[in-house]
């Protein structure tokens, strides 16, 4: 991973919703509305954790539809752990996620199109 890359899993780490969502999500997938609830934040302020969790490949989408028909997205946590390694003067950060579903990641792909 770059520095930038290195940066930004750390600053994002060290956010504490986008922790709480990181591990809300990792005991069965959830909506906005029930990460809202769960981590005790606001609507735009899940929504902005997400982008930024969905961006460096943390959150997996789900696709859902309720009994009324309506559409609505759900995230389940895909980081599984990140290592940080201090010798010889420098640092390196690995991060390790949980392989997709290759019918999700095909799902997923044709929702995309």
């Amino acid at each position: 991973m770059s520095d930038d890359e290195d940066q930004e899993v750390l600053a994002l780490l060290d956010d504490e919703y986008a922790r709480r969502i990181l591990i809300a999500a990792s005991e069965e997938p959830m909506s906005v509305d029930r990460l809202t609830d769960r981590c005790d934040a606001s609507p735009p302020t899940i929504y902005r954790r997400i982008d930024r969790l969905e961006a460096e490949g943390f959150l997996e989408t789900y696709q859902e539809l309720d009994p009324d028909g309506h559409h609505y997205k759900t995230y389940s946590t895909r980081l599984e752990r990140v290592a940080i390694e201090i010798a010889e003067g420098s640092m390196e950060i690995d991060v390790y996620r949980r392989d997709e579903d290759p019918a999700d990641r095909f799902t997923r792909l044709f929702e995309d199109l």
